[in-house]
């Protein structure tokens, strides 16, 4: 059926102007277009940046890896002047455009996505606090009294991209219900993280610059209740309430998802609106048109064109267009970036006893992999039992265990917490991030053998053809509703 309606778009009339290689090109570009906004593509490029990390510390360009790290990058205006290392800057600037998107994607999933109906989102989110209170709690108990404690939050968090890159290579023999159900929690998780960042991995505070912050925070506030729809507008004040963060001794990146939080969710139009808006242009587009008539020469025509495309991104919300904007440059771009800057430790960290057996790599390795498993089942399990939520469909409980496993693959947030919680104890930082590699290396090939063993349930889908919009229609939204539905990250 899907195949029919495509099919109408391929009967053209009037002139289509091809270069000579535009046919071809298009050919071999569709796929890649395909493949890059996969999240396990995402997750394959996290891999291999942490594999060239690790070859680049234990290769001659040691000395050369660390001294770009610490290299100073200063930006200056007359007596004003703002210096960092390259290092801080990837962890503390580029890395607040990661919490941008991760947001973005909170504020989606709570207001329309999984997380928007309480019954189908009560089974995720209590997966996802067992799944961040077990593990800190497991490795507490490795390190008390030991002078690394501040690590607990390390083994909290959930890697999507790697998590759901190991999924995509199952193909269909996961439910989909399963993909979104682990989607779910890892957005809760992600919540979790931020808000343990910004409780626990606070420096001391500078009150000024807080006072400053919180005005900031009033003026995009006070922009949304404004109207403005312009994200820019969003983005310039939040790269100065950033830069107040920084001053304040808040960590920087949460400036982020406020501002995130901050980006207005709701179109201009509905689609009923915009289904009249469009038919109304093309109407009067029709009009104007005369034979022989060149849209570049006919400014009746161009003016036209320009108000379609205003249109169009007008009924898309501010969140909506930035979320699908960052997908690939946070995805193909900055985490990998973090990657490299992060991941590099030397192999002695995995080939000695005395580097694997203490407090702080156990505690990481047992609370990922244990306590990931045991507060997500448990928690999904004691939810489920109560009648509180459903499994998803056309799942069972091996299908939790293999996703509670695949939440032990803790990289990117993992990394980041331990870059927080001993930025100034290099030894307990490689032991952490030894913790971390081993630990996402060993859940991810068992939640991958558990899902692979899992049985296969057949779904069955019903896919209609939506119903023409008109002005006595209804959009699937409703009055009250604030933003539109966004496809999720698995992609």
């Amino acid at each position: 059926m899907a195949k029919s309606v495509l099919d109408k778009f391929k009967i053209r009339k009037g002139k289509v102007f091809e270069a000579p290689l535009e046919g071809a090109f298009g050919r071999l570009v569709t796929p890649f277009e395909e493949f890059i906004h996969r999240q396990s593509s995402s997750g394959i490029l996290l891999m291999l940046s942490a594999l060239a990390a690790l070859v680049i510390a234990n290769s001659p360009l040691q000395e050369a890896y660390k001294h770009l790290l610490h290299m100073p990058i200063s930006l200056s205006a007359g007596n004003w002047e703002f210096s960092l290392s390259l290092h801080h800057w990837i962890n503390d600037g580029l890395m607040a455009i990661f919490f941008f998107l991760v947001g973005l994607e909170l504020k989606r999933e709570f207001m329309v996505g999984e997380l928007s109906d309480l019954r189908q989102a009560v089974l995720p989110v209590m997966a996802a606090i067992g799944g961040m209170v077990v593990p800190a709690l497991i490795y507490a108990s490795f390190n008390a009294d030991s002078g690394a404690e501040r690590g607990w939050g390390i083994p909290m968090a959930t890697d999507i991209a790697f998590a759901v890159g190991c999924i995509a290579l199952l193909g269909n023999r996961v439910p989909r219900a399963v993909v979104t159900f682990l989607v779910a929690l890892a957005i809760v998780d992600d919540l979790g993280a931020i808000l343990v960042i910004a409780i626990w991995y606070t420096e001391q505070v500078n009150i000024t610059a807080l006072i400053a912050a919180g005005c900031l925070v009033v003026i995009m506030w006070l922009l949304k209740a404004a109207g403005v729809r312009s994200s820019p507008a969003y983005v310039f004040v939040g790269v100065l309430l950033w830069y107040e963060f920084y001053l304040a001794g808040v960590h920087a990146t949460i400036a982020g998802v406020i501002t995130a939080m901050a980006l207005p969710a709701k179109p201009k139009y509905d689609p009923v609106a915009f289904s009249t808006f469009v038919k109304d242009i093309i109407r009067s587009f029709d009009r104007c048109f005369r034979p022989g008539d060149k849209i570049i020469a006919n400014d009746a025509l161009r003016a036209r064109v320009m108000a379609l495309g205003n249109g169009v991104n007008l009924a898309q919300s501010p969140l909506q267009r930035m979320e699908t904007r960052l997908h690939t440059p946070v995805g193909f771009v900055i985490i990998p970036i973090f990657a490299l800057a992060n991941a590099g430790i030397p192999f002695s960290s995995f080939t000695s006893s005395s580097a694997v057996i203490n407090p702080v790599t156990l505690g990481v390795i047992s609370g990922l992999v244990v306590g990931k498993l045991v507060g997500i089942v448990g928690a999904t399990w004691i939810g489920w039992k109560l009648g509180w939520g459903k499994l998803p469909k056309s799942a069972n409980f091996q299908h939790i265990v293999g996703v509670a496993l695949l939440g032990g693959i803790g990289f990117t947030m993992s990394i980041f917490i331990a870059e927080l919680a001993f930025s100034s104890e290099y030894e307990l930082l490689i032991q952490a991030k030894a913790g971390i590699l081993l630990a996402s290396v060993i859940a991810g090939v068992a939640g991958f053998l558990v899902l692979r063993k899992a049985p296969v349930a057949d779904e069955f889908e019903v896919h209609g053809e939506g119903e023409p919009l008109d002005e006595g229609g209804s959009d699937r939204l409703g009055e009250g509703e604030d933003v539109e539905q966004q496809p999720s990250r698995e992609g």
